[in-house]
């Protein structure tokens, strides 16, 4: 009975924010080693779904990054990696482009449908949402210290512009876009873009409610220790761990996101373990949460 009790409970509670956020648009990002744990990615992809069900109109995006590394070991190349990055010239780009487009979002786009919603993959092998530029890196000129030299990484772009209208047209007829983080460029050539990059644009142009970048961290924490998870940060308090080294390597892209998101007009962007089982509604539906919450200014509200 207590069980049966929780249970409703529960409900209650997030009759509140289900009604808060009924018609809104909210991206979510799925990344890390999630991508890996079948039963783990199910389990959230099953999450989206409940999103769509009581009125969200969630759109997806996904990483897929040690697939990739995978197959490319498989096709006897190596991976590299400059300042994160990973160098992405023509065979790399044409192995990215099979793993996450016909793989990766072909996989997610049969489960949604699985559970009884419509998917649409939105991928430079279809209707392209997505466009970016060249981007180089800047690096020390270890020849002239002081100066800064451009890196040239291949194939790898940033996100310039994202097809907002579609995206919006698409999850009004009741689709859940699913997007491949392949982008085209000016030229209707292709890049290989951070999947974070694509989501913080993507939220921006959608107007999204919310963007929840989901993959295997807890969320920002404000010093070495575990307990020092942080439940809310605003772009001022993340500016200041970057600059103390707090946040650094993989969480720099997902704070960059952040920012991209927020000053587009997202309301909140949040950081959180998808290893967690429904860590995604428990983030959204309950006044606690889960994981970082990040805002422009200080309301925590």
């Amino acid at each position: 009975m207590q069980k049966a009790i929780d249970k409703a409970a529960a409900l209650v509670e997030a009759h509140e924010y289900i009604r808060r956020f009924a018609g809104k648009r909210v991206v979510v990002k799925v990344g890390g080693s999630i991508m890996d744990e079948p039963a783990t990615l199910s389990s959230l992809i099953g999450d989206v779904c409940f999103l769509a069900a009581v009125g969200i109109k969630p759109i997806l995006v996904h990483g897929g990054g040690k697939s990739i590394t995978a197959a490319m070991q498989q096709a006897g190349l190596e991976a590299r990696f400059v300042q994160g990055r990973r160098y992405t010239d023509e065979r790399t780009l044409a192995i990215a482009e099979h793993v996450l487009v016909n793989e990766v979002c072909a996989q997610i786009c049969e489960q949604i449908n699985a559970a009884g919603h419509k998917s649409m993959g939105l991928h430079s092998l279809s209707s392209c949402a997505v466009f970016a530029k060249r981007l180089f890196l800047q690096m020390e000129d270890e020849q002239q210290p002081g100066r800064t030299r451009r890196v040239d990484i291949g194939q790898v772009g940033e996100v310039e512009w994202v097809n907002g209208k579609l995206l919006t047209a698409v999850t009004e007829a009741g689709y859940i876009p699913v997007i491949a983080p392949i982008a085209r460029d000016p030229s209707g050539g292709k890049l290989n873009v951070n999947a974070d990059n694509v989501a913080g644009h993507v939220a921006a142009a959608v107007r999204a409610e919310k963007l929840m970048l989901v993959s295997d961290t807890h969320g920002i924490r404000t010093s070495d220790e575990a307990e020092s998870l942080a439940s809310h940060l605003t772009k001022a308090d993340i500016e200041d761990l970057v600059k103390r080294g707090l946040i650094t390597a993989g969480m720099l892209p997902k704070v960059e996101a952040s920012f991209a998101a927020l000053e587009g007009g997202v309301n909140k962007v949040h950081i959180i373990d998808g290893r967690i089982r429904h860590s995604l509604l428990l983030e959204i539906y309950t006044g606690q949460g889960i994981g970082t919450e990040i805002v422009l200014g200080s309301s925590a509200t």
